[in-house]
């Protein structure tokens, strides 16, 4: 029988630390930076900065949070806030991941099994898709470590330092971890 058949349905602890682990990464590093990093235009036609791929993440959770609170457990990542303060000012933006970490805790406890809905737009077209608590905090946390790893790029062109494992995934971590318990001589047989 498949390991996931026996697989229990409530989100693993690990899945919810993965997640808060990023979410505390990145609100530590989003309040040490000064507002005219966090707004410095990056790329050929200045699109990028810190402050927009930090809201961008900020949007992903709230947009999770906000299905988990409707009465129809139904997500749609497409209808993000977009708040523009949240691009232009770290404190803000630090802020409102503080809250997102109790609130998505708040709702772990509140709602560990709900299955869910999450809304996929296909050109003039809505797919409802089926879904579930655990597979959008796997989702939710490589998709933060992407956009945490463009945000590594782009701080290090203005010459901010960040940990080793900012922007790292956890699975990328593990692998390092076990590389470096396995000896040289092992690694070549």
């Amino acid at each position: 029988m498949s390991p996931i058949a026996h697989a229990s349905f409530p989100p693993q602890e690990g899945l919810i630390e993965e997640n808060f682990l990023a979410l505390s990464q990145l609100r530590h590093f989003v309040g040490d930076l000064a507002p005219e990093h966090y707004r410095q235009a990056f790329g050929h036609h200045g699109h990028h900065t810190l402050g927009k791929h930090v809201r961008h993440i900020i949007d992903h959770y709230d947009a999770l949070l906000s299905g988990l609170e409707a009465d129809g457990d139904v997500i749609d990542y497409e209808r993000r806030r977009r708040d523009e303060l949240l691009e232009q000012w770290p404190q803000q933006a630090a802020q409102r991941l503080a809250e997102i970490e109790a609130a998505l805790a708040a709702a772990i406890d509140r709602c560990p099994s709900v299955r869910l809905g999450q809304t996929y737009h296909v050109g003039d077209r809505a797919l409802l898709l089926e879904t579930s608590l655990a597979r959008e905090l796997a989702f939710l946390t490589s998709h933060t470590i992407h956009h945490m790893a463009i945000l590594g790029l782009l701080a290090e062109q203005v010459g901010i330092a960040l940990p080793e494992a900012f922007g790292v995934h956890p699975s990328t971590l593990r692998h390092w971890q076990r590389e470096a318990t396995v000896p040289v001589s092992a690694r070549s047989a």
